[in-house]
């Protein structure tokens, strides 16, 4: 057992059982002990590759939508630029290098990060140095918001559900001859949950992420109040169905409860619920990844970077476009939101 698992074991003997979402927060953001205070979790000698990390493009093609989307709202003299998790700073490096090119972008964009770890924000300042780093959205001045979160929903704490004959079962998180293991509450009403009756049946599972809504709302916010658009990119669907729960450690899908703090956990992102959140923004209709990135011209863009590729560069660069936009690789299993202003136009590549 590792040392967080060793602390939640007596955790669990004083106190009982505890919620997914405890234990997910302990995993990922334990001061001492959890995954992403202790470690840069991303690229080929990490655990998991995140698409900025796959293709220079990724990063490119969004920022020149923030941009586009910026110029469909007048180009606003100051606006915050924001990314929520920003990984090794990757994206909005991309992003900034190719908005070079876009009269009074850049002079007007004051460049915020959103990061909890302390290890990412080292990085992240080496690469963005005038960027400021904040610890949570309240913290972002008031001001139109051009924001972007990708593959940040994903890693938020969940709660888990099973349907029961006689109401919801809350999965728990206990202890077993010395091994940390899942289990069942007792069955009680969810009122939260009454609107999931009419499509599940016992034994279905459900998710539910308690700090999504509260985020998604100041996001909607702001962007009602001053202008503004966010793009969030993740993998999910409309609605939460099943148990989506995964660690991943050197690149493998990994047992969730072996090793507490040493693996990643995600899960997958109910965007029914970011929609129900944004008001009053408003949601575009949900997109699959790879249509969205063909929208924004990656195809075209792929091309131009490859016309000075030798060979071997040319086949890495052909299976990262592919990796990022074919349905059977990130294109479908990645889906695209965006949240703009009750009179604006929807962000490129997204419908209203």
């Amino acid at each position: 057992m590792t040392p967080l698992g060793d602390l939640m074991l007596r955790r669990i003997a004083a106190t009982g059982p505890m919620p997914l979402s405890d234990y997910m927060a302990d995993c990922l953001l334990h001061p001492e002990h959890g995954y992403y205070s202790t470690r840069d979790p991303l690229g080929r000698a990490g655990d998991f590759i995140t698409a900025p990390e796959i293709s220079q493009m990724f990063g490119e093609v969004v920022g020149l939508a923030l941009a586009q989307a910026w110029l469909d709202q007048g180009a606003p003299d100051r606006f915050i630029l924001a990314e929520l998790g920003p990984g090794r700073g990757t994206l909005m490096a991309d992003a900034l290098r190719a908005t070079q090119g876009v009269p009074g972008f850049q002079a007007a964009a004051q460049l915020h990060l959103v990061e909890a770890s302390a290890t990412l924000r080292a990085m992240q300042s080496e690469r963005l140095p005038d960027a400021r780093h904040v610890d949570s959205l309240d913290a972002l001045p008031e001001a139109p918001l051009f924001l972007v979160a990708n593959e940040f929903f994903d890693a938020l704490p969940i709660r888990q559900f099973q349907r029961d004959a006689q109401g919801w079962r809350e999965v728990m998180v206990g202890a077993q001859d010395g091994e940390l293991t899942p289990g069942l509450s007792e069955p009680a009403p969810l009122a939260a949950l009454d609107h999931r009756i009419a499509d599940t049946q016992p034994g279905d599972i459900v998710e539910t992420c308690p700090s999504l809504p509260g985020l998604v709302a100041q996001i909607g916010q702001r962007i009602a109040l001053h202008g503004g658009a966010a793009l969030i990119v993740d993998y999910g669907d409309w609605r939460s169905m099943g148990d989506t729960l995964q660690a991943v450690q050197g690149h493998n899908r990994v047992d969730p409860f072996a090793a507490p703090g040493l693996a990643d956990l995600t899960a997958h992102v109910d965007f029914e619920a970011i929609a129900d959140a944004a008001a009053p923004a408003r949601a575009t209709r949900l997109t699959a990844q790879g249509v969205f990135l063909e929208r924004l011209g990656i195809t075209e863009r792929a091309r131009t970077l490859a016309r000075n590729m030798d060979a071997a560069t040319l086949d890495s660069h052909v299976a990262a476009h592919r990796r990022l936009t074919h349905p059977d690789q990130m294109g479908h299993l990645f889906k695209v939101m965006g949240l703009f202003p009750e009179e604006g136009p929807p962000p490129p590549g997204l419908d209203a």
